[in-house]
């Protein structure tokens, strides 16, 4: 039975493009319809693959958007020289096909109604899998505390602006805008570093948990940070842009 689970992930399936939602210039949810999806965690991701008209494929792994129970969705951040995100964000449309199969990951996954508190920390499109850990939270109506540390170059750049400004009891959404910040900026307008950490994460005493996703060397630098601050290593949980391709 579990053998016969696994072949049914790692089997490509057709979904149908329910939704696309810009959320930045350069940044796209897409709401898929997968009649086959066997259903995810929160923080898990998956594969789409693009076939071209010569027959070449493209294959690309992106984080998971949405909570357990919705519709599976995906975000994605364009990078000009790639083979993949150029179409999803730019010429995909409602109603088109897309082929992917999954979900994949069994680490970087929180489910409800968990241990905490909760310390998530983001960097640009890292903050895909946090969301759908804060929705699989509010759907699930877990108590436990979060804390979100999301860096951004801009306002302009932060992905979910929207959703994360509404209030969401017991989660503290914390921005820092490392590029450009502003008129009346107020928050954080700095990189994320061992004293911007100390001054967010929770209380040791409390045993939080930490989920970190961004670039490599953003992940390196908190992860380690975190460590040093006294987090225990096996409750700081991080996920790479490996995983999100191009």
């Amino acid at each position: 039975m579990a053998r016969a689970a696994v072949r049914g992930r790692l089997a490509w399936q057709l979904a149908t493009v329910e939704s696309v939602n810009d959320e930045t210039a350069r940044v796209r949810t897409i709401e898929l319809d997968a009649p086959e999806w066997p259903g995810h965690r929160a923080g898990q991701h998956l594969d789409v693959r693009l076939t071209a008209e010569d027959g070449y494929r493209a294959e690309r792994s992106y984080s998971i958007a949405s909570a357990p129970g919705e519709p599976v969705a995906i975000t994605v951040e364009r990078l000009d020289d790639g083979e993949v995100s150029p179409y999803l964000t730019e010429e995909l449309r409602a109603s088109d096909l897309l082929e992917l199969r999954g979900p994949v990951g069994g680490y970087f996954v929180w489910d409800a109604p968990g241990e905490g508190p909760l310390l998530l920390v983001a960097g640009g499109s890292g903050v895909v899998p946090l969301r759908a850990i804060l929705r699989h939270r509010r759907r699930a109506g877990s108590a436990v505390p979060v804390r979100v540390l999301y860096s951004s170059r801009s306002l302009d750049d932060v992905i979910y602006r929207s959703e994360l400004a509404e209030p969401d009891e017991g989660v503290e959404v914390v921005h820092t805008l490392t590029r450009v910040q502003p008129p009346g900026w107020s928050g954080y307008a700095r990189r994320v570093d061992p004293d911007l950490l100390a001054e967010v994460a929770w209380p040791l005493d409390e045993d939080p948990v930490a989920y970190v996703c961004g670039p490599t060397s953003f992940v390196e630098t908190v992860a380690g940070a975190l460590v040093e601050l006294g987090y225990r290593p096996e409750r700081v949980k991080t996920e790479r842009f490996g995983a999100t391709g191009g």
